[in-house]
């Protein structure tokens, strides 16, 4: 098994990092190795994999945009890119049956679609632009919208989450065409950011960025109905410091939803009740400054996460039955992490 992380490229990083882990010597424990770059690529804060293509975005100076990489002989090769002037992305996914990617770019606005073949190649689909329509309070949020996560639904539409509007809103993509549906608004000030949904597709969890909140929403994708039901904070209610909330995942049984918090420096764990509502269960440090992205193993095992500012990551054992996280490793070298992904 191995990691791969990549993140900003300002100060030490010049790409995509690869770590092995291997048991430890007492045989019982994962252990993370020393970090080797295998990429080299202007700031790839997010990525993504389809087996042997690495699927990258790509801060290249006046330009930004995507670029794909090949697994060959055991070394990376650029394949392609697509790159136009200005910011790049700040989030990749994939739709690896459909070999689709989408792009949310939170400096220009920009939604957009690509494709893939199984060499590489990208082509650029289609693309929408979010307007100024909802704008929030926040400092953040005076200069426009601020698309910061673009992927999938459960029932196969598209859904994206902007900090700037403080809304998600939900798009069809159809004869290479996106078409808006719907949009879900939260509260002012929230600064959406990403989202996850219930197994069974009829709840999803929006956490807010500028809040540091998760918000609970009863979902009705076929007539677009949405109700919220509750919201729950990411960090204590007597914490005064400058927080910013990221990632959130939620385990493959939909039992417990994880979070991370940068400032406060922490990963949350809540647990999901059986009406989906949320019930806090652990608050864990990072063991570093500014933990953006976090992730886990296929069998939901070990997680790790990085810390941006501190250019560390963390290695933990996770309890499938009660959600908690156990620190087996800490202080693992890697400079600038913003994005980790187990690899395939």
């Amino acid at each position: 098994m191995k990691l791969l992380i990549g993140g900003y490229t300002k100060k030490k990083s010049t790409g995509i990092y690869e770590l092995p882990l291997t048991l430890a010597e007492n045989g019982l424990e994962m252990q993370m190795g020393p970090a080797k770059e295998v990429i080299k690529v202007g700031g790839p804060t997010y990525f993504v994999q389809d087996g042997k293509l690495i699927f990258t975005i790509n801060n290249a100076g006046a330009k930004g945009g995507i670029s794909s990489f090949e697994l060959v002989n055991g070394k990376y090769q650029e394949k392609d890119s697509y790159l136009t002037p200005g910011s790049s992305p700040a989030y990749i996914g994939i739709n690896q049956k459909k070999k689709l990617l989408y792009t949310a770019n939170y400096h220009t606005a920009v939604l957009a679609v690509f494709s893939f073949d199984d060499e590489g190649k990208l082509t650029f689909l289609d693309s929408v632009t979010h307007t100024a329509d909802s704008l929030g309070p926040c400092p953040e949020q005076a200069d426009g919208p601020h698309p910061h996560f673009f992927d999938q639904t459960p029932q196969g539409n598209l859904v994206s989450c902007d900090l700037g509007n403080d809304c998600v809103d939900f798009y069809s993509f159809k004869n290479n065409k996106l078409h808006h549906l719907a949009k879900y608004q939260n509260e002012p000030g929230f600064g959406s950011r990403h989202i996850v949904y219930s197994p069974d597709g009829n709840y999803f969890y929006v956490v807010g960025e500028l809040s540091s909140k998760i918000n609970l929403v009863k979902f009705d994708e076929t007539n677009w109905q949405f109700k919220s039901i509750a919201t729950y904070s990411t960090i204590p209610d007597d914490y005064s410091d400058h927080n910013g909330a990221a990632a959130i995942k939620i385990s493959h049984d939909g039992k417990f939803i994880y979070t991370s918090n940068r400032g406060h420096d922490t990963i949350t764990v809540f647990a999901v009740n059986d009406d989906h509502t949320l019930q806090l269960r652990q608050r864990i440090s990072t063991f570093g400054e500014f933990p953006r992205d976090f992730n886990w193993d296929r069998d939901e095992k070990y997680v790790v996460a990085t810390n941006q500012n501190s250019d560390n990551a963390t290695l933990y054992t996770r309890d499938a039955e009660n959600g908690c996280l156990t620190p087996v490793q800490k202080n693992i070298f890697v400079p600038e992490g913003t994005r980790v992904l187990f690899s395939e």
